[in-house]
C-alpha cells in the first residue's frame, strides 16, 4: 500500500485545487536554454531549485566573474552552514560603511527563512546575473545597491523532499520549514535562540538597509493574487515609515507587477479558510516575526507572501519583478525614505502598546480577487471541507483591522537589569540596545513587579515553555550590584526595549521563559518549627483578623493543614522575599 501511494510522485500536485491559467510579460526574463549564464532553476524549466552546494557553486562563478559582486559571511546556521550574502554594488563595495558612502540606498532581500518557500533565491540569482554578467539590468546599480541572503535557513534547505509542503505547487523538491534544531527562524527575532537569527539581527543593526524584504510563500486559501506583500501600518512603532510604504511603495510596486502580467495584492489572512464570507483580518504580529521586529527597530520591513497555489515559474518571475521594482523605487525615493526612517528613530514616545485588538467599529468592505468555491461534507472527516473551483470571482469581503492598542504601558526613564541575568543582558546587546554597566553598587528607587498565579504552557513552543502571570507593581529601594546595567529609554529602540522587558508583553523575555527561576521556591518550613511560630503570630490582632477572613474565604485553608502553615510562612520573616519578584526594575 505504501509503495502504491509513493507512485503519487508522478503527479504530486494532483490533490491541489485547479490552477488558474497564466502567461505574463515577465516570461521574457527567462534566458535561452543554451545561455552561458542560465540559472539552475531556468535550466530545469522551474521544476527544481538548486541545492545549497549547487546554489553557491553557480554564485561563486558569477561573483568571480563580475567586479560588482562580493561575498560576505555574516555567520553560520545551527547546523554549521555559512550564511553568505551576495552584495551587488556598481563600485564593488562590500562593507556597510562603503555602501553608506556610495550615497545610494540599499535593498536587502532575505530568502528562504522557511526554506521550502525558496522563490526569492531563484529570482535573485536571475536578477544578479542580469545586472552584471548579462548587463541588460545594469542601470539598476546606478541608483541602488542590492544585498541578497539566498538561503537564510540552509539546515532546512538541505532537508529537501518531494513531501515537504503538501499545499505548495513547486518546486518539485523543496526544503523544510525549521532549522536543524527544529526551531522556526521567523518566531525567533525577540528571543534570539538560533545562530541564524542572531547573525541576521546583528546584520540589520550594522548594515541598516533602507528596505528589508522577507520573502515567503503562503499557506491557506485560494485567490487570484500571485504576489502579496504587506507591512505594519501607521498604528505601529514606525508610523512615518509605514506612511511611506503605503503611499510610495504600494502604488509603485503594484504598477510594475501588473505591467508584467502579475496580480499583486496585500497580505491576506482569512478569518476562516473554509468560509470567506466571515472576512479578512489585517493582523498585528509581534516582534518574534521579521516584519514586526523591523517595525520596532525602525527598518522599513516588508513581508512578501507569494501564493503557494501558483506555479513556481510564475512565483519566481513575480519575485524578480518585485525585486527590480523595489530597487527602482528606492533610487527614486531615497531622500523620502531616509526622512521617514530618521523621523521614527528620533521619536521618543511616552507610551508603548504591548498588545493589539480589533477596534469596536464595523469592518470596512474591500474588493477581493477571489476564486470560487463550494463546501462539501467530507466522507473522511464527516465535516465540511472547502473545494476551490479554479474560477476567478470578484468578491466584496469585510476587513477587520487589528490596529487598536490593547495593553499600553508608560515608558520609565530607564530599566535596571541585575548583572546575574547575563543571558538577558546578552540578548539585549545582540538587539543593539544601548546600556550602561555599573562597576560599583548603586542603590536607587525603582518600580518592581511581583508575580502571582503564574501559568505555564502545557507543552514547549519554539523550544521554550512559555509563561504568563498577573502581577502587582510597587516602588522600593533596591541595590544593584556591579555588573548590572541601566538601560535608558532615551534611545531609538525604546519601543523594542519595552516589548522585551515589560512582563505583560507577549514577546517579553519573561514570557519566553528567561526568568522562570524566580517563580520557583527553594526554601520551606518544617511543621515542627512552623506550627509554634504560627501560634505565636496569631497574637498580632491585625494578622489574626486577616487569618480569620482568609479562613472564611478560602476552602483550601479550611481542609488543608499544610496550606494553613504555608499561609503563615508567607507572612513570616523567614519567607523568601525574592520569590516571584521580577528582577528588572523600572526607574521612574
Amino acid at each position: 500500500m505504501v509503495f502504491l501511494w509513493l507512485l503519487g510522485w508522478m503527479d504530486q500536485y494532483a490533490n491541489l485545487p485547479p490552477k488558474l491559467d497564466w502567461h505574463g510579460k515577465s516570461e521574457q526574463l527567462i534566458v535561452a536554454e543554451d545561455h552561458p549564464w542560465i540559472t539552475p532553476v531556468e535550466a530545469t524549466s522551474f521544476r527544481y531549485t538548486p541545492t545549497y552546494e549547487q546554489t553557491y557553486a553557480w554564485l561563486d562563478r558569477l561573483v568571480q566573474a563580475r567586479p560588482e559582486l562580493n561575498y560576505v559571511t555574516i555567520g553560520f546556521s545551527d547546523g554549521g552552514y555559512a550564511l553568505k550574502l551576495v552584495i551587488a554594488s556598481k563600485d564593488g563595495f562590500a562593507t556597510p560603511e562603503a555602501l553608506k558612502r556610495s550615497g545610494k540606498p540599499t535593498l536587502f532581500a532575505q530568502c528562504g527563512i522557511h526554506s521550502g518557500e525558496i522563490d526569492g533565491k531563484d529570482a535573485a540569482m536571475m536578477l544578479l546575473r542580469d545586472m552584471t554578467a548579462v548587463g541588460n539590468k545594469a542601470d539598476l546599480l546606478d541608483g541602488c545597491n542590492l544585498i541578497v541572503l539566498p538561503i537564510f535557513n540552509p539546515d532546512g534547505h538541505e532537508r529537501a523532499s518531494r513531501f515537504n509542503r503538501i499545499n505548495q505547487r513547486g518546486p518539485d523538491v523543496m526544503g523544510w520549514r525549521t532549522n536543524s534544531r527544529n526551531l522556526n527562524l521567523n518566531r525567533d527575532y525577540a528571543k534570539l535562540d538560533t545562530m541564524e537569527v542572531r547573525s541576521l539581527v546583528a546584520f540589520l543593526h550594522q548594515w541598516k538597509p533602507d528596505l528589508y524584504l522577507d520573502i515567503h510563500v503562503t499557506d491557506g486559501i485560494d485567490y487570484q493574487y500571485d504576489i502579496t506583500y504587506g507591512f505594519i501600518g501607521s498604528h505601529g512603532y514606525s508610523p512615518h515609515i509605514a506612511q511611506w510604504l503605503q503611499e510610495a511603495m504600494v502604488p509603485f510596486v503594484d504598477r510594475d507587477l501588473a505591467s508584467m502580467g502579475h496580480v499583486p495584492g496585500p497580505l491576506i489572512f482569512a478569518i476562516d479558510n473554509a468560509d470567506l464570507s466571515r472576512g479578512l483580518l489585517d493582523w498585528m504580529a509581534g516582534p518574534r516575526f521579521s516584519n514586526s521586529y523591523g517595525d520596532a527597530i525602525h527598518v522599513p520591513s516588508v513581508l512578501v507572501e507569494n501564493h503557494s497555489l501558483k506555479p513556481y515559474r510564475q512565483r519566481v518571475l513575480g519575485t524578480y519583478v518585485l525585486l527590480e521594482s523595489c530597487m527602482r523605487l528606492l533610487a527614486d525615493q531615497h531622500d523620502m525614505i531616509l526622512e521617514a526612517i530618521q523621523a521614527d528613530q528620533k521619536a521618543r514616545p511616552t507610551d508603548v502598546p504591548l498588545t493589539w485588538a480589533n477596534p469596536d467599529l464595523p469592518p470596512e468592505t474591500v474588493a477581493f480577487k477571489g476564486v470560487s468555491y463550494k463546501l462539501e461534507t467530507s466522507p473522511v472527516t464527516g465535516g465540511q471541507v472547502v473545494r476551490w473551483l479554479g474560477k476567478p470571482e470578484q468578491m466584496a469581503l469585510p476587513l477587520i483591522k487589528m490596529n487598536k492598542p490593547g495593553l499600553v504601558v508608560s515608558l520609565p526613564k530607564a530599566y535596571w537589569v541585575p548583572g546575574q541575568w547575563r543571558d538577558v543582558i546578552d540578548v539585549l546587546k545582540l538587539h543593539g540596545v544601548e546600556m550602561t554597566s555599573i562597576d560599583h553598587p548603586v542603590r536607587t528607587e525603582v518600580e518592581v513587579a511581583r508575580f502571582s498565579d503564574p501559568v505555564f504552557d502545557n507543552r514547549p513552543f519554539e523550544g521554550r515553555v512559555r509563561v504568563s502571570s498577573t502581577y502587582q507593581l510597587s516602588t522600593e529601594e533596591r541595590t544593584f550590584a556591579p555588573g548590572s546595567v541601566r538601560i535608558s529609554t532615551d534611545q531609538p529602540l525604546s519601543e523594542l526595549i519595552a516589548l522585551l522587558l515589560e512582563p505583560a508583553s507577549p514577546d517579553s523575555l519573561f514570557q519566553w521563559g528567561f526568568f522562570n527561576t524566580v517563580l520557583q521556591r527553594t526554601e520551606y518550613a518544617e511543621v515542627y518549627a512552623m506550627e509554634p511560630l504560627a501560634t505565636d503570630m496569631l497574637k498580632d490582632k491585625q494578622l489574626k483578623a486577616e487569618w480569620e477572613e482568609a479562613l472564611n474565604n478560602d476552602p483550601e485553608l479550611r481542609v488543608n493543614p499544610n496550606a494553613r502553615l504555608d499561609w503563615f510562612y508567607a507572612r513570616s520573616s523567614y519567607f523568601d522575599r525574592e520569590f516571584c519578584l521580577y528582577p528588572v526594575g523600572r526607574e521612574l
